[in-house]
């Protein structure tokens, strides 16, 4: 995790999935896979953006066959943008899989675990 955004010494983090503490969106251009993901509470945006990374993304999707991943932060909306490359079999017309238009790839992001501060995290559930 990046220094500026880790828990000072002594604080607890916790690994939780992101729907914790966050909400997504995901649809498709052609071949492309376009997920945003939002912070639920602005405390959370630094946490968001130094687990939430390109490579981190890019492995999840990887055996999509994503290529490239691309992020866009929205640090206004305390959101962010991925574009992944290649992860859609081809696109709508082309592709065999029951999702053609990867309207499930922001479930599979929010079931991603990254490591929160205890005191960031929302209370019940």
């Amino acid at each position: 995790m990046d220094e500026a955004h880790e828990a000072p010494p002594g604080e607890a983090s916790v690994r939780v999935p992101l729907h914790r503490i966050a909400h997504a969106r995901s649809g498709d251009k052609g071949n492309r896979q376009n997920i945003s993901l939002i912070a639920y509470d602005p405390a959370l945006w630094p946490t968001l953006l130094a687990e939430v990374t390109e490579a981190r993304v890019h492995e999840l999707f990887r055996h999509r066959g994503a290529s490239v991943v691309h992020r866009y932060v929205l640090p206004k909306l305390h959101a962010m943008n991925f574009v992944i490359d290649d992860a859609l079999e081809g696109g709508v017309n082309a592709a065999l899989a029951l999702d053609t238009h990867g309207k499930t790839g922001s479930f599979r992001l929010l079931a991603m675990e990254i490591d929160v501060p205890e005191r960031l995290l929302p209370s019940g559930g």
